[in-house]
């Protein structure tokens, strides 16, 4: 993959990442609930980040980077998208 597909994904991934810790507060109920929900997508992230830029032991330059953060947008993808179309239908705290 070229090395500029590559920063374009990253960064779309990284402002889904973005919007859905922004949001995790406004569609979950109690503190708690938020602490692990942010939790959990970060520890997930960093560990599917850590085994696609591990799996790219000959690339050289940026790409394990912006594969690592590819992954840590991946994890948060379905979440964010779960949280904008809360948002589109006005849905509460949950």
């Amino acid at each position: 993959m070229d090395i500029w597909w590559m920063a374009i994904v990253t960064a779309a991934l990284l402002f889904a990442a973005g919007y859905a810790q922004y949001r995790i507060p406004r569609h979950t109920a109690g503190a708690a609930k938020i602490m692990l929900t942010r939790a959990t997508l970060i520890v997930v992230g960093i560990a599917l980040g850590y085994v696609m830029s591990r799996n790219s032991l000959d690339a050289r330059g940026p790409v394990p980077l912006l594969l690592f953060v590819i992954g840590f947008g991946l994890v948060h993808l379905p979440a964010a998208f779960i949280l904008f179309i809360k948002r589109r239908g006005g849905s509460g705290k949950s």
